[in-house]
C-alpha cells in the first residue's frame, strides 16, 4: 500500500450493526441507576446516600492534590498556546510527580489513586490548558494503561504499567482515516507470521493523540482468518520505535493547540504475539470497555471549563460597569451567570457521583458514564459560549492581543475553541444518543424478539408479538403510579423533594414514550434518531438533576452551616434542567424530522445545488479530498525536530 493508496473495506449495513452488537456488553451483573432510569424505575437509594471514598483513599488522594495544585501553580497555560507544544519539562514534572500514574497500582510503580481523585486531578491539570488534560487523559484514560490493567497478562502488567507510571506517554490508536465509528470497515491488518510469534502490523491510522510523542501505543488491527482461528479485530501493545512506523503528520486543530495529535503508518511491523491484548477478535470489545470508565475524562476537563468560566464571569460582570450600573446587575448578563453558576454545580455533581459509582465498584456505569460524557460536553461548551458572550469583544479577542494593549490576558475565545473538541472526542454527541439509546431500549427489543426485527417474517413476528404483551401486561400498569405522586416523598431533601419527585414523575413518563416509539416503529425504531437522541437528552437532564441533588445533600451534612449554597445552587439548576426537559418532551412527537430527512435527501440527490451559488470554495483545487498524505518525516526524526 503506497502512500497515496489505502484499502477501504467495504461492508453492508447488516455486518456493520452486527460488529458492533457483537463487541456489546449484554449482560447486567450489577445494577444501573442510569438503565432502571430509563425503564421508569426512579431508584434513588442506588445513588443516595451520595457514595464517598475511603479514607485512606481520601488521605492519599489530597496530599497529591496538595501537590499537583502547587506545580500547576508555575506553568503557563498561555506559553502552551502560543507556542502549539507542551515543554519537556512540563512533562518531566508531572512525571516526576506520578501524573502518568495516578490510576495505576501501587505494586506496578503507580499511585493508585481513585478514579474521583483522578477526576479532580484532570480538572486541575485541564485548568491551566485543555491541551494538558487531553495528554493526560489520552494516556492514562484510553492509552496502554487501562486496557492492559483491565485485559492484560501478569507478565504484561509487569511489563508495561510500571513504565507507563514512570512517564513513557502512551496512545490509542482505532480511528482510521475512512473509518471512524463503524468498526467493521477498519482496513488495518495484523497477519500472523508463518511460525506463530508475531503479527505483521499494515495501515493507517488517524487522529492518533499522543502518537507523536508516544513510547508505547495500543492499536486496534483485523486479524485475518487463518489456522482454523476466526481471526477479527484485536488489539496489540505496539513499541511506538518499532521498525516500519512512520509519523506523517502532526495535525493542526481548532483549538488544544498543545496537543500531540497525528497519523500514523504502520508498514510491517512486527509485533511479538505476547503484546496482544486477550484474544483474537476481543479488540473491539476491549476498547469499548475501556472508554466506558475512559469517557469520565472529558466530564472532568468540562467541570474545570465551567469552573474557570465561572470565575471569570463573576469577576468582569461585578466590575464592567454600564448604564450605571455593574453588566451583571442587568437581567439578560444575570440569566447568563446564573446558567454558568448553575450548569457548573451539575458538571461538577455529574463528574463526582459518576467516579465514586466507578470506584464503588458495585454499580454498572456504562450508561452513567456515556450519559456523563454526552451531557457534560454538550453543557460545557454551552457556558464557554455565553462567557465569551458576556465578556462582549473582549471575549472573542485574544489573550495575547487584551495583554499587548495592557488589559488582562483572559483566554475567553480559546476555551470555546478548546471545548467543542469534547463534543466529538470518543464518541460524537450523535454517536452517543445511539449507544446509550441502543442500552436504554434494550429491555424493549429483548421483550419484542422478532418484532424489532427487520429480516423477521410474519409468522415469527405474530409468535413475537404474543411475547411482548406478556411483558408489557407486567410492566405497563407500574408506570401509571409512583413515590413522584405522593407530596411527601423524598422529604428528607427539603425544598429539593420536589425536584425529585418531578425526576420520578419524568422517569415514568419517559418509559411510556419509549413504549410508544417502539409500538409506532418497532424494527423502524433505529431509524428514528431524532426520537431517540431526545429519549437520551431527558435521560441525562434527570440524571444530571438527581445527582445534584445527592450532591447538594451530601454538602449540607457535611457543612450544615453552608450547606444552604449547594441547595441553593442545586434548587435553581434543577428549575432550568426541568424546563429544558419539558421542551424535550414536546419534541419528542411534535417536530420537523420527517422534513428534515426528506430536505436532507434532495440536498444529497443534489437538487439544492443552485442554493451554492455565489460564494467561492477555498478548498477547491487543494489536492484529492482522499488520500491526501505524503511521504512523512520518521518517528525518531520527528521526535528529533521536536526535542532539538
Amino acid at each position: 500500500m503506497t502512500t497515496q493508496q489505502r484499502v477501504i473495506r467495504d461492508v453492508d449495513e447488516r455486518e456493520a450493526r452486527e460488529t458492533a452488537e457483537a463487541a456489546r456488553e449484554t449482560a447486567w451483573v450489577r445494577p444501573s441507576f442510569a438503565k432502571q432510569l430509563y425503564l421508569g424505575d426512579f431508584d434513588l437509594s442506588l445513588i443516595h446516600p451520595h457514595p464517598r471514598a475511603a479514607v485512606d483513599d481520601a488521605v492519599r488522594g489530597e496530599e497529591f492534590l496538595g501537590k499537583l495544585k502547587a506545580y500547576c501553580e508555575t506553568l503557563d497555560g498561555l506559553l502552551i498556546e502560543r507556542e502549539s507544544r507542551v515543554p519537556d519539562e512540563y512533562l518531566q514534572g508531572f512525571a516526576e510527580l506520578g501524573v502518568f500514574g495516578i490510576k495505576i497500582p501501587v505494586e506496578y510503580g503507580g499511585l493508585g489513586l481513585t478514579m474521583a481523585y483522578y477526576g479532580r486531578a484532570l480538572m486541575m491539570i485541564g485548568s491551566v490548558h485543555p491541551s494538558l488534560g487531553a495528554l493526560v487523559s489520552a494516556h492514562q484514560s484510553i492509552g496502554v494503561p487501562e486496557p492492559v490493567k483491565m485485559f492484560g497478562t501478569d507478565e504484561q502488567k509487569q511489563r508495561f504499567l510500571p513504565r507507563c507510571a514512570e512517564g513513557a506517554i502512551t496512545a490509542f490508536l482505532l480511528t482510521e482515516p475512512d473509518v471512524g465509528s463503524d468498526p467493521a470497515r477498519m482496513a488495518s491488518t495484523a497477519t500472523p507470521t508463518e511460525d506463530g510469534t508475531a503479527y505483521l502490523l499494515d495501515g493507517v491510522k488517524l487522529w492518533t493523540t499522543n502518537g507523536v510523542i508516544a513510547e508505547l501505543v495500543v492499536v486496534m488491527a483485523r486479524v485475518p482468518e487463518h489456522d482454523g482461528q476466526r481471526g477479527g479485530i484485536s488489539a496489540f501493545v505496539v513499541e511506538a520505535d518499532s521498525p516500519g512506523i512512520t509519523v506523517e503528520n502532526r495535525n493542526a486543530f481548532m483549538g488544544l493547540h498543545g496537543l500531540e495529535n497525528g497519523v500514523t503508518r504502520f508498514h510491517q511491523v512486527r509485533v511479538p504475539a505476547e503484546n496482544r491484548l486477550g484474544r483474537e477478535g476481543e479488540g473491539l470489545k476491549i476498547a469499548l470497555t475501556t472508554l466506558n470508565t475512559g469517557r469520565l475524562s472529558i466530564p472532568a476537563l468540562c467541570a474545570a471549563a465551567g469552573k474557570w468560566c465561572l470565575k471569570i464571569a463573576r469577576e468582569w460582570s461585578a466590575e464592567r460597569v454600564q448604564w450605571g450600573r455593574p453588566v451583571g446587575k442587568h437581567g439578560a448578563v444575570a440569566e447568563k451567570i446564573s446558567f454558568i453558576a448553575a450548569t457548573t454545580f451539575g458538571l461538577e455533581a455529574v463528574l463526582e457521583l459518576s467516579a465514586q459509582l466507578a470506584d464503588a465498584g458495585s454499580k454498572d456505569i456504562r450508561i452513567e458514564a456515556a450519559l456523563a460524557k454526552l451531557w457534560s460536553s454538550e453543557m460545557g461548551w454551552r457556558i464557554a459560549d455565553e462567557l465569551v458572550q458576556i465578556r462582549g469583544g473582549r471575549g472573542y479577542e485574544t489573550a495575547d492581543s487584551l495583554a499587548a494593549r495592557g488589559e488582562r490576558a483572559v483566554p475567553a475565545e480559546q476555551i470555546l475553541r478548546d471545548l467543542r473538541i469534547n463534543r466529538i472526542f470518543e464518541g460524537s454527541t450523535e454517536i452517543m444518543h445511539l449507544l446509550i439509546a441502543r442500552e436504554a431500549v434494550d429491555a424493549h427489543l429483548a421483550a419484542a424478539g422478532d418484532l424489532a426485527s427487520a429480516d423477521a417474517d410474519l409468522r415469527a413476528k405474530a409468535k413475537a408479538a404474543v411475547n411482548a404483551s406478556g411483558f408489557y401486561a407486567k410492566w405497563l400498569p407500574k408506570l401509571a403510579v409512583g413515590k413522584g405522586t405522593v407530596p411527601t416523598s423524598y422529604a428528607e431533601f427539603g425544598p429539593l423533594a420536589n425536584h425529585l419527585r418531578y425526576v420520578e414523575r419524568a422517569s415514568r413518563k419517559l418509559a411510556r414514550q419509549t413504549f410508544y416509539g417502539m409500538s409506532r416503529w418497532q424494527a423502524k425504531l433505529e431509524y428514528r434518531q431524532g426520537f431517540l437522541g431526545r429519549i437520551v437528552d431527558i435521560g441525562a437532564e434527570l440524571f444530571a438533576m438527581a445527582a445534584a441533588c445527592s450532591r447538594a445533600e451530601m454538602l449540607r451534612t457535611d457543612d450544615p452551616a453552608g450547606g444552604d449554597t449547594a441547595y441553593e445552587l442545586a434548587g435553581v439548576f434543577c428549575e432550568q434542567a426541568r424546563l429544558r426537559v419539558d421542551h424535550l418532551f414536546d419534541q419528542l412527537w411534535a417536530n420537523t424530522d420527517d422534513s428534515d430527512r426528506r430536505l436532507a435527501d434532495s440536498v444529497l440527490d443534489g437538487n439544492y445545488t443552485w442554493l451554492e451559488d455565489g460564494v467561492i470554495d477555498p478548498s477547491e483545487g487543494t489536492g484529492p479530498w482522499i488520500a491526501t498524505w505524503q511521504p512523512g518525516e520518521s518517528k525518531g526524526a520527528n521526535q528529533a525536530r521536536r526535542y532539538r
